[in-house]
């Protein structure tokens, strides 16, 4: 989910396929690298409207955390590439049983934390064991409650036993940061092993990290990075215009896109994005607990018109919770396709052919508002009277994902094959079909890819009929950078921005 400058809890984790691993040597490429020189000692400074809550991502850390240390400053046995791709990189190697049940990592040689000190297979075990631990706040915490035990027969080996077979498990290890166990004071400090070390945060201004000379694999392309935090989108563009920053990680305003477009000093690219916005539905409170209230409010609303309004001509209408860079994904679109005089007969055969009232709990950050307006004219056009209610990020994350305190609510999830949750009734949104839950577990469990796939495709489309939540749009990931720039990420996975690879010309 999206929580900027608080809390941003990617809760929406999944269950992932299973792809090739190749081996690397520490950074990646994003976007391709422009030919001739540019400066090795560049400061390169990043726009962005996400600041960390703080700098463990097992403590709520946030959208911000993601985006600033992942990979930059921290590293997990297995990198996660911008076009989705899983990597080798602190795990030189691995070898899974034949049953499924044991996968033993072999650790690269010659890595070490930032502090100096050597990683070592004790390092791996506490890791992951922060993210299970009881007030672990991690995105794939519930994903990795498969792991029964943890060993370290040496220094370089790691072997991980399993309560059930999970067809995920390497993909969702990609997430994990593997963290010096005897670092301390992570919310403001970090002890990784990745390209850059945590320079100086400035709260409500800036993130600086600087290039770390000791690092096991290829150099950083630049020798320092500065995030800068910005409160609207406005505001992140002026900076762009006048050289504050050379590239936004995400651009919010498409209206000011022209300004962009025209100058030759600018590029714009339109990536893949992950970003779903989302009315998510209680399911099992009144009158949501009723799948013909739920399809007539899906159908009464105008997605394509909200798509518009907001983003113009970016952006994509999405029909279930799989966006199309998941194996997956069904063009689900038409499934509960706008139509006011549907929704009105399913409102009278649900018992409310004159219609009904909720509150709708509101984020406070755009879009939220203003879809929440959009969401309450269109369906006043069918005699639902809608009451917003709008809540900071930490309001939400406590009334809505906690105590599940709401009726119905605006969301956005960030992450990849996220559909799983809905296999999951104790999930905050409380869908709960059986069937569903059996095929996400029975998917986990699959032995090949095509098998997992095709059960997924089966949850995508019940849960599409069901209309399980509402699936307003899919964002767009648009970036803008200086034309001095290459090398930066294009796609908007999971929130990641990898800054290693970013080359800046003098």
């Amino acid at each position: 989910m999206r929580l900027p400058q608080n809390t941003r809890y990617a809760v929406a984790a999944s269950a992932a396929l299973a792809v090739t691993l190749t081996a690397c040597s520490g950074s990646g490429s994003g976007s391709s690298a422009s030919t001739g020189t540019w400066d090795k000692d560049a400061t390169v400074n990043i726009g962005s409207l996400y600041e960390p809550q703080n700098l463990d991502n097992t403590a709520g850390g946030g959208q911000g955390v993601t985006e600033a240390l992942n990979g930059n400053v921290y590293e997990g046995l297995f990198r996660l590439t911008d076009d989705g791709k899983v990597e080798n990189l602190l795990a030189k190697d691995y070898k899974a049983s034949a049953d499924g049940l044991t996968y033993t990592f072999t650790l690269r040689d010659g890595v070490t934390f930032h502090s100096g000190k050597k990683l070592t297979s004790a390092d791996v075990k506490y890791s992951l064991e922060k993210v299970l631990a009881d007030d672990s706040q991690s995105a794939r915490k519930s994903n990795l409650e498969v792991v029964k035990d943890i060993a370290t027969p040496d220094e370089h080996t790691v072997k991980v036993t399993l309560s059930k077979k999970s067809i995920s498990f390497v993909y969702n290890l990609s997430y994990v940061w593997i963290i010096n166990s005897q670092a301390k004071n992570l919310k403001t400090d970090e002890d990784g092993t990745g390209p850059y070390t945590l320079d100086k945060w400035t709260r409500g201004s800036a993130l600086s990290l600087n290039r770390y000379a000791g690092y096991w694999g290829d150099q950083a392309a630049n020798k320092k990075v500065v995030l800068h935090y910005f409160k609207d989108a406005t505001a992140l563009n002026n900076a762009l215009l006048t050289n504050a920053v050379d590239v936004v990680t995400s651009e919010q305003s498409p209206d000011a896109l022209d300004q962009f477009k025209s100058n030759q000093n600018y590029k714009v690219t339109d990536g893949d994005s992950t970003t779903k916005l989302l009315l998510a539905f209680n399911d099992k409170a009144k009158p949501f607990t009723d799948v013909k209230v739920r399809q007539a409010v899906s159908a009464a609303i105008d997605d394509k018109k909200l798509l518009e309004s907001v983003w113009g001509g970016y952006g994509k209408l999405i029909g279930s919770m799989a966006p199309p860079t998941d194996p997956w994904y069904e063009d689900l679109t038409q499934v509960n396709a706008h139509d006011v005089a549907k929704a009105k007969k399913l409102l009278a055969e649900a018992g409310y052919a004159k219609g009904f009232s909720f509150t709708l709990d509101t984020p406070n950050y755009d879009p939220h508002p203003t879809a929440a307006t959009f969401i309450k004219s269109q369906l006043a056009q069918v005699g639902i009277t809608v009451k917003i209610n709008t809540i900071t990020p930490d309001e939400w994350y406590t009334k809505v994902y906690k105590n599940r305190d709401f009726t119905a609510t605006l969301q956005e999830h960030v992450n990849d094959r996220d559909l799983v949750w809905y296999g999951n009734p104790d999930f905050y949104w409380g869908y709960d079909n059986k069937q569903v839950t059996q095929w996400v577990e029975q998917a986990e469990e699959a032995s090949t890819t095509a098998e997992q796939t095709a059960l997924l495709k089966k949850v995508n489309r019940k849960t599409a009929e069901d209309a399980a939540s509402d699936w307003l749009y899919l964002y767009p990931q648009i970036v803008v950078a200086s034309s001095k720039l290459s090398g930066y990420p294009l796609n908007g996975l999971n929130s990641q921005f990898y800054a290693y690879d970013i080359k800046k010309k003098g």
